[in-house]
C-alpha cells in the first residue's frame, strides 16, 4: 500500500502535466504573437501615414494654399473697390465749395489754391477789425488745432482770409495775426479778388467796391470756418454755433477715414 502511495506521489506520477502544460502554452504562444505583430505593423503603419508627407497630400497642400491665395486676393480687390466707390460717393456728395483763388500773405508772396495741398486746412474769412467774432472764432480754431497736432504732429494749415481789401493790407494782416500761432497764414488781395475766393466758398459780405480805406465801418459776412482736405477738397463747415468739442470730433473721424483709404495722415 506505501508503495502503491509512494507511486501517485511519485514525479513519474505528475510527469504527464508539466507537457500537457506546455503544449497548452505553446499552442496559445503563436496566438498572442500574432496579435502582437499586427499591433505593431498597424502602429507602424499609422506613424507613416502620419509623419510621411505623401505626393497627394503635398498635391492637396499647395493646391489649398493656391486656392487661399487667390481667395483673399480677390477679397482684398473687392474691398478696395468698395472703398473707392464710397470715397467717390463722398466725394459726389459733398457741395462745391472752394476752387481757384489768388491771393497775398503778409510778406507779399502769391498764395493760391495750390498751395492748399498736402495739409488740411481750417479757412476763416474775416477782417482784422472785427471786434470780437473773428478772434473768438480764430481761437476756437486754435483749439481745435492744438488737439488735433498733438494725436497727429503738424499737419494743420490754419488760413485767415480778410473780406476787408480796401483796409486790410498784406502787413496789416500779418500784423494782427502776431496773436495767434505762427502757422496762421493771413491773405488779402484786391476786391475783385476777395469777390472771387468769397464766391468760390460761398461767403457773403458786405464790403462795398468803393469802401473808404479810412473808414470806421464793420462788415458784414458769413461765419463758418472751412474744413479741406490735403487734396484742396472741401469737407465740412462749421458755424459759430458748432463747439469746439465737435470740430474736433469730426475732424479725428475724417482724418482716421483718410487714412485708412490713403495709407497716410496727409
Amino acid at each position: 500500500m506505501f508503495s502503491r502511495a509512494l507511486q501517485r506521489c511519485s514525479p513519474q506520477a505528475h510527469s504527464s502535466a508539466p507537457r500537457t502544460l506546455h503544449r497548452i502554452s505553446s499552442a496559445v504562444r503563436p496566438a498572442n504573437y500574432l496579435v502582437q505583430q499586427k499591433r505593431h505593423q498597424s502602429s507602424y503603419s499609422d506613424r507613416n501615414s502620419v509623419g510621411v508627407f505623401t505626393p497627394t497630400s503635398a498635391a492637396l497642400f499647395v493646391a489649398t494654399g493656391i486656392g487661399l491665395f487667390f481667395y483673399f486676393r480677390h477679397e482684398k480687390a473687392q474691398l478696395l473697390a468698395r472703398r473707392e466707390e464710397e470715397r467717390a460717393t463722398k466725394q459726389y456728395g459733398r457741395p462745391q465749395v472752394g476752387g481757384a483763388f489768388s491771393l497775398l500773405t503778409p510778406d507779399g508772396q502769391p498764395f493760391t489754391e495750390q498751395n492748399l495741398f498736402g495739409k488740411w486746412s481750417l479757412v476763416y474769412f474775416g477782417f482784422t477789425n472785427c471786434p470780437d467774432i473773428c478772434p473768438q472764432e480764430l481761437d476756437k480754431v486754435t483749439s481745435v488745432i492744438d488737439v488735433i497736432e498733438k494725436e497727429h504732429g503738424k499737419i494743420f494749415q490754419p488760413l485767415f482770409i480778410s473780406v476787408d481789401p480796401a483796409r486790410d493790407t498784406p502787413a496789416r494782416i500779418g500784423k494782427y495775426l502776431q496773436d495767434f500761432p505762427p502757422s496762421y497764414i493771413g491773405l488779402v488781395g484786391s476786391y475783385e479778388a476777395t469777390k472771387a475766393v468769397c464766391k468760390a466758398y460761398r461767403v457773403y459780405f458786405s464790403t462795398p467796391p468803393n469802401a473808404d480805406p479810412a473808414g470806421d465801418y464793420l462788415v458784414d459776412h458769413s461765419i463758418f470756418v472751412y474744413f479741406m482736405d490735403p487734396s484742396g477738397k472741401f469737407v465740412e463747415a462749421f458755424g459759430q454755433a458748432v463747439p469746439k468739442e465737435e470740430i474736433i470730433d469730426k475732424v479725428r473721424e475724417v482724418i482716421k477715414e483718410w487714412e485708412m483709404e490713403t495709407g497716410t495722415k496727409v
